[in-house]
């Protein structure tokens, strides 16, 4: 009869499990708290300690360790010599192990790093070729269903059940390693090694382009608001769509009262703080039109009746919010491939990668501070009241926007947002551009100093009166020079925030 070990700290499905092998002829082995429910429900077990020997020492921390257990695994019934100390010590072969590790991200802590089973796991995932392991539930049918049609577990599911079962445990030894990192009494911003388990979450309809695949990974074992969201209509997503969501969502979140952000290209197009969210989400769009066409919306209060009928008109390829409506629902869904999307607010990570060859550069995120203690006025015109809500809100957006970024705002809406060019001068003049004039007596933002006057001069032609930015240029004097000229009141916040 062939040899199934069960040892699962995650019980679904067990016993359904153990009874259809009980079924099929297959000697069941397990131990403690499995056995116990195994048993529970009539099916024939038989304990560990039966076939070592020794019963669970150490409070349960020593159980499989044993030659009668792990020879069992990683027997090769095809070499001569390992057949011969087979039956010179009493091992039987084992040839399906069904385990899952303590939930050690749940709780971390010493008594949930496994040891056993891991141990497991890695031997019977090398001895693919004679035994299949199995550590999650969602392989149970698949395992039983085989077994049932052949008598046997396909070489090629056990392949897979082995590269699976590596992957487990790869991610649960990071997990450990990260809490290690995140315990130490002094834990280094950077440490020395970063362990990254990814888990495909879901396959998108495309890549960046049609012709490329794509999907979304999460950390393994953990989750984040994607996870969580409720897309209650249009196509599937595709890459970019959560890209630029991800950007918008983040964005849109930063702000308490009523905001909307509108992205396009993972760059926003439009944002603004209203009096309700309707009014928020008009005033957003007319940052530019032309630009929100088949963009991302994104807003921080559910989506009413009146902020849906307008939205309704325009192409727009996501709206993401935390609530809707019903009415403001249904008016939603009326557009067949408008995706509607209701999520919690976004966590944080630890450290930002990007693909380097070889490897990954890695930086600490970056937070905008608005505590305003470490901002100097460095001009003889100071703002005014109105003009700093106005400056903390533009400075809030331009670190959004990919470097160079200049952004023209007044009452708190955007009206120019020069992004991504290799000047800081076109930004500026983008920025202007796309504001008409409707920033005129409004404030400039940008994300990284004034290199030149120019930037500086190009902001004055436009209207603006007030200016935030890091300083921190060599020819700072000349860019004050020029504000105070032009009589505009200038911030230094002494910290930039460049995006690439």
């Amino acid at each position: 009869m062939p040899i199934a070990l069960l040892s699962v700290y995650d019980k679904s499905g067990i016993v359904e499990l153990a009874a259809t092998l009980h079924e099929l002829g297959w000697t069941i082995v397990s131990s403690g708290g499995t056995a116990k429910v195994i048993a529970e429900r009539g099916v024939p077990v038989t304990d560990v300690a039966d076939i070592t020997g020794v019963p669970a020492i150490l409070d349960h921390r020593v159980v499989t360790l044993h030659p009668k257990v792990h020879g069992g695994l990683l027997a090769d019934p095809t070499n001569p010599g390992h057949v011969a100390d087979m039956a010179e010590y009493g091992i039987e072969p084992i040839a399906l192990v069904v385990v899952n590790l303590y939930p050690f991200t749940s709780n971390p802590g010493i008594e949930l790093i496994d040891i056993g089973g891991p141990a497991m796991v890695r031997a019977s995932a090398k001895n693919h070729a004679h035994v299949a392991v199995v550590v999650d539930p969602t392989d149970y049918a698949t395992v039983a269903g085989e077994i049932r049609a052949t008598g046997e577990i396909s070489l090629a599911t056990r392949r897979r059940l082995a590269r699976d079962a590596f992957a487990h445990t790869a991610a649960y030894d990071a997990a450990i390693v990260t809490w290690f990192d995140q315990t130490e009494p002094e834990p280094e911003p950077l440490p020395r090694t970063i362990h990254v388990a990814l888990e495909r979450a879901e396959i998108l309809r495309y890549g960046e382009n049609p012709h490329q695949l794509g999907a979304r990974y999460r950390f393994a074992g953990a989750a984040g608001w994607w996870d969580s969201m409720v897309q209650h209509g249009g196509k599937a997503l595709s890459y970019l769509n959560l890209y630029d969501t991800e950007a918008a969502w983040g964005l849109v979140n930063d702000f308490d009262e009523p905001a909307c952000v509108i992205v396009k290209h993972a760059n926003p197009c439009g944002v603004a703080v209203g009096s309700d969210i309707a009014d928020a989400y008009v005033r957003a769009n007319a940052c530019d039109p032309i630009s929100a066409f088949g963009g991302i919306v994104a807003v921080n209060r559910p989506v009413t009746v009146a902020m849906a009928e307008p939205l309704s008109d325009i192409f727009t390829e996501v709206v993401v919010a935390p609530g809707f409506e019903p009415d403001a629902l249904e008016a939603l869904l009326a557009k067949k491939n408008m995706r509607v999307i209701e999520a919690s607010a976004p966590g944080t990570w630890r450290f930002d990668l990007k693909p380097l060859d070889g490897g990954f550069i890695v930086q600490q995120p970056d937070h905008v501070s608005l505590d305003r203690s470490g901002w100097q006025v460095v001009t003889r015109a100071q703002p005014t009241d109105e003009q700093w809500d106005d400056l903390v809100f533009a400075w809030q957006v331009c670190a959004a926007v990919s470097s160079n970024a200049i952004v023209y705002a007044k009452d708190r809406q955007a009206f120019g947002i020069g992004a991504g060019q290799q000047n800081r001068l076109d930004s500026s003049r983008i920025a202007a551009a796309r504001a008409a004039g409707r920033a005129s007596g409004g404030v400039c933002a940008s994300d990284a100093f004034f290199p030149f006057r120019d930037g500086l001069d190009a902001a004055a032609e436009a209207g603006i009166e007030a200016v935030i930015q890091p300083g921190g240029s060599v020819r700072d004097e000349e860019v004050v020079q020029a504000a105070n000229e032009h009589g505009i009141a200038m911030v230094f916040t002494n910290e930039r925030h460049f995006r690439h």
